[in-house]
């Protein structure tokens, strides 16, 4: 069985960057998992909630 391990994609990093640095590290990506951001926003009474940007994490495994 191989090590799992989880790799966030920064900021400032594209997916593309993101599955090298994976490759780079001996991991093959199994699982990619994405959840939105959200800020809320006030108008007046009323609260709405805008997305502004997501959460991108993937789950790889080890490579033998």
């Amino acid at each position: 069985m191989g090590k799992k391990k989880q790799f966030e994609v920064q900021e400032n990093e594209s997916i593309e960057a993101c599955l090298n640095r994976i490759k780079a590290e001996g991991y093959t990506p199994t699982r990619r998992i994405e959840k939105p951001i959200f800020k809320e926003v006030k108008q007046g009474d009323s609260v709405s909630y805008e997305p502004v940007g997501r959460y991108i994490v993937f789950e790889a495994k080890q490579t033998e």
